[in-house]
C-alpha cells in the first residue's frame, strides 16, 4: 500500500505532477474545509443539507430497524445528525476517515448529544479495503456518503470505489451526494473565494507534508489556481509555481518550473441520469433521487 511520502514523491517526479485530495486532510485541513463549507460562495453544503432537512425522514424510514450507519470521509459529523434524529433504534454508528484526531474529536461531541448512539469510529484510507465492524444480525448495513466526495474520483476510480462500496453494503443501501452541472461562474466562484479560504486548503496539501515529513519548500512560492474544464465536467484544482520552486523530500531534491503546476484536486460534476447509469455499472439499483429547486445538486438512494 502506498503511503503520503510514496504518493508525493510520485507526484513531485512527474511527469503529470497529480496527487489525490485525501492528502489535504490533515487536522488543519479538515478545519479548512470547515470554514469552505460555510462560505456563501461554496453551494453544495448548504444544499445537500436543504435536502437532508427535506427528506431525513423518509431516508431514515427506508433504513429500517436495527441499521448499521457507515458514513466514508466522516470530517465533522454535521450532516450525519439530520440522519440520527430520525434513527432511535439504530444498531450503531461507524464513523471512517483518514484524518484520525479530528474524527475522534468529532465523535466524542456526537457522542454528547445522542449518549445512547453505539459509536465506532474507524481511522482508515475509506477509498482502500478496510476493516469495518461486525455488521448487525437483525439490520442492514446503509453508507452514506455525502459532500459531492464522489466527484473527487475519476470516472474509472469512481466506478472502482463504487463496487467496493457495494460489496461492503450488501443487501443494504448506499446515500450519496452528487453535484450537478451548472453554469461555470457558480462553479468558479465556489472553488475561488473571496476570503482565500480554499486557497489556504489547497496550500495545506504542502504544508500537511511539512509538518508530516519534513518536506522544505517557499511556502510564498506558489498560488492556488482553480478552473472548470468543460470539455470533462469537472473542476481541477492546482498549485502553480511562482518562479522555478525546489522542494526537498527525504533527501530528494525536486524542481517545477512556471507552466508546470502541482495537479491536487478534480471535483467532477454529473447530470442525475450519468450518475445513475455510473452507479448501474457498479451494480447497484437506483431506487430514488432528490434534487433542490435549481437542480444544483443531488442525492441518491441506490440499493446495493
Amino acid at each position: 500500500m502506498s503511503s503520503f511520502a510514496d504518493d508525493l514523491h510520485a507526484a513531485l517526479a512527474g511527469p503529470d505532477h497529480s496527487i489525490s485530495p485525501k492528502y489535504f486532510y490533515d487536522a488543519k485541513g479538515s478545519g479548512l474545509f470547515e470554514q469552505i463549507c460555510d462560505l456563501p460562495e461554496y453551494y453544495p453544503t448548504r444544499t445537500e443539507l436543504g435536502l437532508l432537512k427535506r427528506h431525513a425522514a423518509e431516508l431514515a424510514g427506508r433504513m429500517g430497524p436495527q441499521a448499521q450507519l457507515i458514513e466514508y470521509g466522516a470530517g465533522a459529523l454535521v450532516k450525519v445528525r439530520l440522519l440520527l434524529e430520525h434513527l432511535p433504534d439504530s444498531h450503531s454508528f461507524v464513523p471512517v476517515d483518514i484524518s484520525g484526531p479530528h474524527l475522534l474529536g468529532a465523535c466524542e461531541a456526537l457522542q454528547r448529544d445522542f449518549p445512547t448512539l453505539r459509536i465506532t469510529p474507524v481511522v482508515a484510507d475509506f477509498t482502500r479495503a478496510h476493516r469495518l465492524p461486525t455488521a448487525p444480525a437483525h439490520g442492514r448495513r446503509i453508507g452514506f456518503f455525502p459532500g459531492s466526495s464522489i466527484g473527487n474520483f475519476t470516472p474509472d476510480e469512481a466506478l472502482r470505489f463504487l463496487r467496493l462500496l457495494r460489496e461492503e453494503l450488501n443487501g443494504g443501501a448506499l446515500v450519496i451526494g452528487a453535484d450537478l452541472i451548472k453554469e461555470p461562474a457558480v462553479l468558479h466562484a465556489a472553488y475561488n473565494d473571496a476570503a482565500g479560504i480554499t486557497a489556504r486548503f489547497n496550500l495545506n496539501l504542502l504544508h500537511h507534508a511539512q509538518r508530516e515529513l519534513g518536506l522544505e519548500f517557499n511556502a510564498q512560492g506558489f498560488d492556488h489556481y482553480a478552473f472548470y474544464e468543460p470539455r470533462q465536467h469537472r473542476i481541477e484544482m492546482h498549485l502553480l509555481p511562482r518562479g522555478v520552486q525546489e522542494l526537498q523530500l527525504q533527501g530528494r531534491r525536486y524542481q517545477l518550473s512556471p507552466g508546470q503546476s502541482l495537479h491536487t484536486e478534480n471535483s467532477y460534476k454529473y447530470s442525475v441520469e450519468g450518475f445513475q447509469a455510473l452507479a448501474r455499472e457498479a451494480g447497484f439499483k437506483p431506487d430514488g433521487c432528490w434534487t433542490d429547486d435549481q437542480h444544483w445538486f443531488s442525492l441518491h438512494w441506490l440499493t446495493a
